[in-house]
């Protein structure tokens, strides 16, 4: 009965690739799996196995699948992008967090000078639409349909962000929607 186990028992990825008899106090086999052979070439192509066997003895048994993952990625990126690695997928999300956060505040900017302009935007209604008051025609088309505060009937539909949950709702919204594009002022 030993003698089968010991036959169905399939070495680490870093065991086979180093092509030695994996132990079963192997550092490696409970972190690179032989289904993923891949991660452990990656690995090893970056930090050398000699390295991360250092680097696994000298953590404590609850930190090592952390520092595995960290170096698997680390060694993917690398190997994507051997100048930068991590870093410049690090530098790209910085830089569309600073974006977003620029259109964001930009957007709510936008927002506030709307609220603020003629003093009856500033309600909003339980569909979370904004309700126009006694504002004037200025010309403009909030909801994205056409130019110069014309309605589109055919784009409001797409374009809105809000979609009710029943008949009743989506039909109030589309007339809101169509008295705002038409400059109509009875809210």
């Amino acid at each position: 009965m030993a003698s089968s186990s010991l036959l169905s028992y399939s070495p680490c990825a870093a065991c086979k690739f180093l092509r030695r008899k994996c132990q079963p106090e192997c550092v490696f086999a409970p972190y690179f799996p032989p289904d993923q052979p891949q991660k452990f070439a990656n690995v090893h192509k970056i930090f050398g196995a000699s390295n991360v066997t250092k680097l696994l003895n000298e953590l404590q048994p609850h930190q090592r699948e952390d520092a595995v993952n960290s170096l698997a990625y680390e060694a993917d990126m690398r190997l994507r992008d051997p100048v930068y690695g991590c870093v410049g997928v690090i530098s790209l999300l910085q830089h569309q967090l600073r974006q977003l956060q620029l259109d964001l505040s930009c957007a709510k900017s936008e927002l506030s000078k709307y609220q603020n302009l003629g003093g009856g935007i500033a309600s909003t209604n339980s569909y979370g639409l904004l309700a126009a008051g006694n504002q004037h025609n200025l010309g403009f088309n909030f909801m994205g349909g056409g130019g110069g505060g014309r309605p589109d009937h055919n784009h409001h539909l797409y374009h809105h962000q809000f979609f009710p949950r029943d008949q009743q709702q989506q039909q109030q919204q589309q007339q809101i929607i169509r008295r705002f594009e038409g400059g109509s002022n009875n809210f």
